[in-house]
């Protein structure tokens, strides 16, 4: 199956750089990634779709990884950082340093901050007489991400409107920074080892925290590591290509139904299909009204709403 994945995600990756508004062939293609002729075809390839492409691909694997850590920590299957409203307090905070004209650092940091701050609020929330439950937590990161759409709306009502149209655009998906793809692929793909060296501990932490306790795992040591690293992943993929919700939920579901629930395999998967996922997205967005571009969230949302659907159908009965 990862093999599978890998062959699929390159092959993906050489279809969003033939397609577009400008058509180019396999041949130049080739010519374009192993030459150094300058032409056309090359300043499209390099300069616009490869970062974007490669852009896509670490921003939906961040996501998907994200996604499946939230789902062992709170042990709810409806977990993903969009719907636990992580994803809005990123956007708030990374919305309120553009305002102020920070740079692309304290963008990022901000981000982070507000996803770590989204996190602890929901927990901090959902916290009753006996303990926190998976549903509990739910139910109060929908409440946390209406209230941090609802602040987002006030924030573009109350910013210049010049830089309105391109913030709103950043909020619903935007791909095109494709400057940082490198050390976001270095990213991802240190936390995908980390979260695999995690599997063990988190295959425990699945069954129950008593269960876990019970068998001697720190049981709060790695709930933090877990909470850290999901806000940290989510505020890199908001800072960087806006909200983009549904990823983090669908991918690891995919996963579990083929591969199981060892979350070793779980976790890998999800950051390779997350990938996958998003550079679909965006490969549609970019080619179903070309040459104008549609918000990658927009679509994610449309598949993403119908599938959290049944999902919660399914949980019911």
């Amino acid at each position: 199956m990862f093999v599978a994945l890998g062959a699929t995600t390159v092959l993906l990756l050489l279809l969003s750089l033939m397609l577009g508004s400008v058509h180019v062939e396999p041949a130049a293609v080739w010519h374009v990634v192993w030459g150094s002729e300058p032409s056309l075809a090359r300043d499209v390839i390099m300069d616009l779709r490869l970062p974007r492409a490669l852009t896509a691909f670490a921003v939906g694997g961040l996501l998907g990884l994200a996604g499946a850590l939230l789902q062992v920590l709170l042990r709810n299957p409806l977990a993903d950082p969009y719907v636990l409203g992580v994803s809005g307090g990123a956007s708030v905070t990374a919305l309120l340093a553009l305002m102020a004209g920070m740079s692309a650092v304290m963008v990022d940091a901000a981000a982070g901050a507000g996803a770590l701050a989204a996190c602890a609020l929901v927990f901090a929330l959902a916290q009753g007489r006996g303990g926190w439950t998976p549903t509990r937590l739910l139910l109060t990161g929908v409440v946390v991400a209406a209230g941090a759409g609802s602040i987002v709306s006030l924030l573009l009502a109350m910013s210049d409107d010049t830089r309105l149209r391109g913030m709103v655009f950043w909020l619903l998906g935007d791909l095109t920074r494709g400057d940082r793809w490198g050390w976001l692929l270095t990213l991802l793909a240190a936390a995908t080892l980390l979260c695999v060296a995690l599997g063990r501990p988190l295959n425990v932490l699945a069954r129950g925290e008593t269960i876990a306790a019970t068998v001697g795992l720190d049981v709060r040591r790695v709930r933090s590591v877990v909470f850290v690293l999901s806000s940290l992943l989510t505020g890199c993929a908001v800072s960087t290509a806006g909200s983009i919700g549904f990823v983090g939920l669908v991918t690891p579901h995919l996963v579990r139904l083929a591969l199981g629930n060892d979350q070793r395999i779980v976790l890998a998967g999800s950051a390779l299909l997350g990938g996958l996922v998003l550079m679909t997205a965006d490969l549609a967005s970019r080619l179903l009204l070309a040459p104008r571009q549609l918000p990658v969230g927009a679509l994610t949302a449309l598949v993403g709403v119908p599938i959290f659907l049944l999902l919660m159908l399914r949980q019911r009965s």
